[in-house]
């Protein structure tokens, strides 16, 4: 086994997303908008790209589990931003959209996604993500 000090801790890495989490619940509370967090930006992205997709579908393509994406679609739905209906031909098949509503919220969601990561990348250089950015899937795919 190798052992060597990592630079790039769990720690690190753990206050890094609470400190992006915070960020982002702070512009969304400048916008007046209260009840969306952090872990529904993957829903909504795939969602603003995709206009129907089933829930299994959903879980798949944004790594969660059913479960997870089950509790925050079902708050996403109870906020006005998606739908859920069932399909004509599988009632075990739940189709998730956006309302307008989710939809006009794209704007704000898009300028918040834009300020994160002029943010987060501020006196990085190209060349330094090049590097960082594989180390990063590395260590994701090495905990999967």
């Amino acid at each position: 086994m190798l052992l060597m000090k990592p630079r790039i801790t769990i720690a690190r890495i753990s206050r890094i997303s609470d400190k992006a989490h915070r960020f982002i619940i702070q512009e969304l509370e400048k916008r007046g908008i209260y009840g969306i967090v952090p872990s529904h930006g993957g829903i909504l992205s795939f969602l603003y790209s995709h206009e129907n997709i089933t829930m299994k579908e959903l879980a798949e393509k944004i790594h969660r589990s059913k479960p997870t994406i089950t509790v925050l679609v079902d708050k996403l739905v109870v906020l006005g931003y998606v739908l859920k209906e069932k399909s004509d031909t599988d009632s075990r098949v739940t189709y998730i959209r956006l309302t307008e509503q989710g939809k006009a919220f794209e704007k704000d969601f898009q300028e918040i996604s834009q300020s994160l990561n002029t943010k987060i990348f501020q006196g990085i250089s190209e060349a330094e993500m090049n590097v960082v950015d594989p180390i990063l899937e590395k260590i994701m795919h090495n905990l999967s």
